[in-house]
């Protein structure tokens, strides 16, 4: 679905981004204020949300957490160029990736494309993964430890799949923003390390021990001999 909803209270840029997106073959709808905008983002009716945080009526961090209680729909939040901890907040709260203002409209275009191409892609009738006691369905997108159905974003089932493709064997952090994010991994770019600390959240206690960093290279998960 190439439908996408902007939220975002810059009436202006909505109208340039109308412009551009739909030239490139996207239907836009536009929303200014957080309130409305998570009315419309839950509705179902679109592929992708463009979420601006800096939002009258409900700030986009509380839109993209009620969101979240509701919808997987992909979110890609904007920020103010600088905006760290909104940003982090932002990634371990949902969003599927950032981009600072200002920003290129073709960066926009390329990370739109990307997150709609991970979004709609149907894996391979592939049987089951499974290492230890973890089962991972590509075909049912879903993941299974210990017999409990974890309840993952659509970033970190694709996360987890490529590190249990590769099990036992190191995915470097460009490999994994690659394959993951449909993107070229960026200067000082910390989006994949972000999802791998809530994916490992998810994993429960034993985490660290299941997906482990490899200084200077990226992450292993790591296939248990006991």
């Amino acid at each position: 679905m190439d439908r996408v909803l902007i939220i975002d209270d810059d009436v202006e840029l909505c109208r340039l981004l109308i412009e551009r997106l739909s030239s490139e073959g996207f239907t836009l709808d536009s929303v200014y204020d957080g309130k409305r905008g998570l009315e419309q983002a839950i509705s179902g009716g679109h592929g992708l949300v463009i979420l601006d945080l800096m939002l009258p009526g409900m700030a986009g961090l509380e839109v993209l957490r009620r969101l979240r209680e509701r919808s997987s729909v992909p979110v890609l939040i904007l920020t103010a160029r600088g905006d760290d901890v909104d940003r982090i907040l932002g990634l371990e709260i949902g969003a599927d990736d950032y981009l600072p203002k200002p920003f290129n409209p073709r960066e926009l275009v390329a990370r739109i494309r990307a997150i709609l191409r991970r979004a709609s892609h149907n894996a391979a009738p592939n049987g089951p993964l499974t290492v230890g006691d973890m089962c991972l369905v590509p075909s049912a997108r879903e993941v299974w430890l210990g017999g409990a159905r974890l309840e993952l974003t659509a970033v970190e089932f694709n996360l987890l799949e490529a590190l249990l493709r590769e099990a036992g064997h190191v995915v470097t952090r460009e490999q994994l923003t690659e394959t993951v994010l449909g993107r070229k991994l960026g200067p000082l770019d910390r989006v994949i390390d972000v999802h791998i600390s809530n994916l490992r959240k998810k994993l429960g206690p034993c985490a660290d021990e299941r997906i482990k960093a490899v200084r200077g290279s990226g992450y292993i998960f790591v296939v248990r001999t006991e």
